[in-house]
């Protein structure tokens, strides 16, 4: 199998620089050993004007059988002669992939000590490949180099020249050219797609390929618009793999639009919450999982984290001395400390259960489900004939699923329940059908200048019949001794509202959205001070056969 990769040069910049930018001198033909054969490179052309590189594999066959063991196209026992017999030392393929991978990887990292400004800046580039096989014909590789900014040239090869009337063959000569982008973005792009196209692998696709396929896709896969596809068969349509992937990937993508790190995004979970998870815990600090929680600061407040692009970190994690937390932990159930009485999780959990029966819900959505204590709740009831739980941590859904025993439920009951990983920060058509939303300890999280974008995405695109939001009353916090004035209650909340401002935004909400908005007090209510957590039931406002005749006569 045969590729070749060329670029254009002037006496300023000459083309040979492609020598230094892939370490392989232009006047050396190089010869390295592969797993599956021998792979040579050298260059049919070298001057100042245009440089081209060529890497040539060639297979052997009897070590593709051997290796191969049964997976993939080359080890595939179809027949004895199959075996020896087949295309995989001419067209390209996974093994042309592994060779670019281990022949330029320095090339494909972007390292060049030599010509580091070379490396980083975009080349003239030309690369042919004469036979590559393509599962989808010529469409599908337009679609898939064509959005990474290639001009593609693709042509379908007849298979028999002598008799046209048999067709095309599933193999395309392929040439791409562009002048925008790095060798290293040029190789990392073929590293990916040439298997792809193939759809097959001649090796086993075990767990590190993830890792292989999010290094090589790093900055254009996660935007493609064939992201699926491209993940699915480079994963060699491995289920589990490729979920993980996707997760991975939408938190990547999630992080670039919120412009935060990834671990910014999926640090919803605390360290100590997942090794307990993973040692074997199942209720680990207890928790609502309604919502965002408020880490340490509540006894049985959710470390999950909120469906908006914003991580939630634990007391601790925020700064706070480990004491402190542990002191307001023991008095932020509402009521005086050493007092004998429900923690407020499992109020504000009991408050949202009653106003989903009241508003006679069956298919409900927990927006931010964290680790997923309400989610085991709305299962126990069955009334309750459809849950979902959104989340944008991949850890918290994993810990959620684990929690939940989703693995070892039975057909009927894992029915009931889906969980999704997605942002509130963005419309999401998953979302639009249902009968309720649950918001719980979710917007206190955001920026204020943030929560329009929720709001649309809840209240204006996905338009559940019923919206159910709590959040902190920031009035009761003087009632903790052991919070000092002025302070919120958790360190990532960005405000905390007195139940005027509460009020003020949900009834501005209500009207702008068509809902009516019911005001409910969530654990103790202080005469002086209101209660801990206030509960905002929005119910979309329905149009009375009067005020339709009203409306008709206006």
């Amino acid at each position: 199998m045969f590729l070749t990769i060329s670029t254009r040069g002037t006496a300023a910049t000459p083309a040979t620089d492609l020598g230094y930018l892939l370490h392989k001198h232009p006047d050396h033909a190089q010869t390295f050993a592969t797993s599956h054969g021998t792979a040579h490179v050298f260059y049919p052309q070298a001057d100042a004007g245009r440089c081209t590189a060529a890497l040539l594999l060639e297979i052997d066959p009897v070590a593709l059988v051997r290796k191969g063991k049964g997976k993939g196209r080359g080890g595939a026992p179809d027949t004895a002669l199959a075996q020896y017999v087949n295309d995989r030392p001419y067209a390209a393929s996974s093994l042309l992939a592994v060779a670019l991978s281990s022949v330029f990887s320095s090339a494909m990292r972007g390292v060049c000590k030599a010509r580091p400004e070379r490396a980083a800046a975009p080349l003239p580039l030309r690369v042919e490949v004469p036979a590559l096989p393509a599962r989808g014909g010529p469409e599908l590789v337009r679609r898939l180099f064509a959005p990474l900014g290639w001009t593609v040239g693709v042509e379908a090869v007849p298979l028999d020249l002598r008799f046209p009337e048999w067709g095309d063959s599933r193999y395309v000569r392929l040439v791409l050219e562009s002048d925008t982008l790095t060798l290293a973005e040029a190789l990392r792009h073929l590293y990916v797609l040439l298997p792809v196209l193939d759809d097959a692998k001649h090796y086993w696709a075990s767990a590190d390929e993830v890792d292989k396929l999010l290094r090589a896709g790093e900055g254009w896969l996660a935007d493609h618009p064939e992201q699926k596809l491209i993940t699915s068969r480079y994963l060699s349509r491995r289920w589990s793999l490729t979920r993980q992937a996707m997760e991975r990937l939408e938190l990547a993508r999630l992080a670039e639009a919120d412009d935060s790190e990834i671990e910014d995004i999926d640090n919803a979970v605390a360290q100590e919450t997942r090794e307990s998870e993973e040692s074997g815990g199942e209720d680990g600090t207890g928790g609502t999982g309604t919502g965002a929680g408020i880490g340490g600061t509540e006894p049985g407040a959710g470390t999950g984290g909120i469906a908006v692009g914003v991580g939630i970190r634990t007391g601790a994690q925020a700064g706070a001395p480990a004491a402190e937390v542990a002191q307001g932990a023991e008095a932020a159930d509402g009521t005086p400390a050493g007092a004998k009485t429900l923690p407020l999780a499992v109020h504000r959990r009991e408050a949202i259960l009653a106003a989903l029966h009241d508003s006679g819900a069956a298919r409900v959505l927990d927006l931010g489900c964290g680790e997923g204590t309400l989610l085991r709740a709305l299962l126990q009831d069955p009334r309750f004939t459809e849950i979902v739980g959104m989340d944008v941590s991949a850890r918290a859904l994993a810990i959620a699923g684990r929690r939940l025993k989703l693995d070892r439920m039975g057909e009927r009951q894992a029915s009931r329940i889906t969980l999704l990983q997605g942002s509130l920060a963005y419309t999401d058509k998953r979302l639009a059908g249902y009968d309720a939303a649950v918001l719980s300890e979710v917007i206190e999280h955001l920026d204020l200048p943030r929560l329009p974008a929720l709001e649309y995405a809840v209240f204006g695109a996905a338009r559940p019949r019923t919206v159910i939001v709590t959040t902190p009353n920031v009035e009761y916090n003087v009632r903790w001794e052991s919070l000092p004035a002025g302070h919120v209650r958790h360190g990532d909340h960005r405000f905390e509202w007195t139940r005027a401002e509460f009020r003020a935004w949900a009834d501005q909400v209500a009207q702008r959205h068509g809902y009516t908005v019911e005001f409910r007090a969530v654990g103790p209510d202080d005469p002086e001070v209101g209660p801990p957590t206030q509960l905002a039931l929005f119910q979309q406002h329905t149009t009375t056969q009067e005020e339709k005749k009203e409306a008709k006569a206006a």
